[in-house]
């Protein structure tokens, strides 16, 4: 296709929850950026919070623009040409200067791939700036495409985060990844109970998580609207446990695996998705055992490529998953507005 002006294309602002209409197109978007790049182009809780049907205006911000050329079906998703979306979560600033203060916003851009190299991010970038402003604004990079860090340094950003996506393949029909796991003495292994363990479970993460920008801030909503969606399987959210003196059961760590189901040409990959150990309960072991536990989980459900998310300079956590036999697989970058 070749290159055309966007300059004046128009864009669509949506502050609160898109209409049906446009959300079905985003999806449709999304299913073929990934398809094409391999990678998703929008991180899960930005997908939590486009399906909320009573999300604050104030939280969410999405620009839209759609294609101008005529069409023999103008209702093709190829029409929509690109989406921008801001994602604000009010009081998960854990700077020490800003405790506690409502985020700026963390902004995702999705291109169709028929519409790249045609300026359509910097036109969604442009209409951004003039509505909200850019100062402050988080920025993902899925995937940390050249075209998103050319666009990112003509705006004045500059990398702040690198997340690593490791991955481990398993030959068809070898055996799983490790032996065991070995779970210290009075730990209890069992699977997440929906209407019981929510309580327990948002407990132990937010304390597990408690310097974590995003996994800390995890609340009963965020938690419900992911148990509602079509992956959540409570037999592989696998809670370690132990019963105190008091007889009460306390929750200790956890590993939420996540299966992702084969779409188009890319097959079903399973995903170590959150593990969490508390605070007192750390220098035990569980953090390794729980992991083990998933990946077998994962695998015994006849998965052999398994998938990880992890901070780049989270040393300790990067060196188990290779000791297992994770290896980089690709990465995420978040940008920063302002200086370097």
């Amino acid at each position: 296709m070749s290159p055309t002006k966007t300059e004046n294309w128009p864009v669509e602002t949506v502050g609160g929850a898109p209409e049906a209409g446009l959300l079905r197109d985003i999806q449709a978007l999304v299913a073929a950026a990934a398809e094409f790049d391999g990678n998703p182009p929008l991180s899960e809780q930005t997908w939590v919070e486009l399906r909320s049907s009573d999300v604050d205006p104030d939280s969410l911000l999405t620009l839209a623009t759609y294609a101008p050329e005529e069409k023999s079906d103008p209702s093709t998703a190829e029409d929509l040409a690109g989406v921008a979306v801001v994602v604000v979560h009010p009081g998960t600033d854990t700077s020490p200067d800003q405790a506690g203060a409502a985020q700026p916003g963390v902004l995702e851009i999705v291109v169709h791939p028929n519409y790249r190299n045609q300026g359509v991010g910097a036109l969604l970038v442009n209409k951004l700036k003039s509505v909200r402003g850019l100062d402050g604004i988080r920025a993902w990079s899925h995937g940390n495409h050249e075209a998103a860090a050319d666009l990112a340094a003509r705006y004045g950003f500059h990398a702040v985060r690198e997340l690593w996506r490791m991955r481990l393949i398993r030959p068809l029909e070898s055996e799983p990844v490790a032996a065991g796991p070995e779970f210290p003495a009075g730990v209890s292994v069992r699977a997440f109970v929906p209407g019981q363990d929510e309580a327990g479970w948002l407990e132990a993460n937010a304390a597990a998580f408690a310097h974590h920008p995003e996994q800390g801030g995890t609340t009963l909503s965020d938690l419900q609207a992911r148990m509602s969606e079509p992956w959540f399987d409570p037999a592989g959210f696998l809670l370690a446990t132990e019963t105190g003196a008091n007889g009460r059961e306390h929750i200790l760590g956890f590993h939420w695996t996540k299966v992702h189901p084969r779409t188009g040409t890319h097959p079903a990959i399973g995903e170590v998705y959150v593990v969490g150990v508390t605070p007192q309960a750390q220098g035990r072991g569980l953090g390794k055992a729980l992991t083990i536990a998933g990946i077998r989980h994962l695998q015994e459900q006849g998965l052999n490529a398994i998938m990880l998310y992890v901070d780049a300079d989270n040393s300790a956590a990067v060196a188990l998953y290779r000791k297992l036999g994770f290896t980089r697989w690709d990465v995420d970058v978040m940008y920063a507005s302002g200086p370097g």
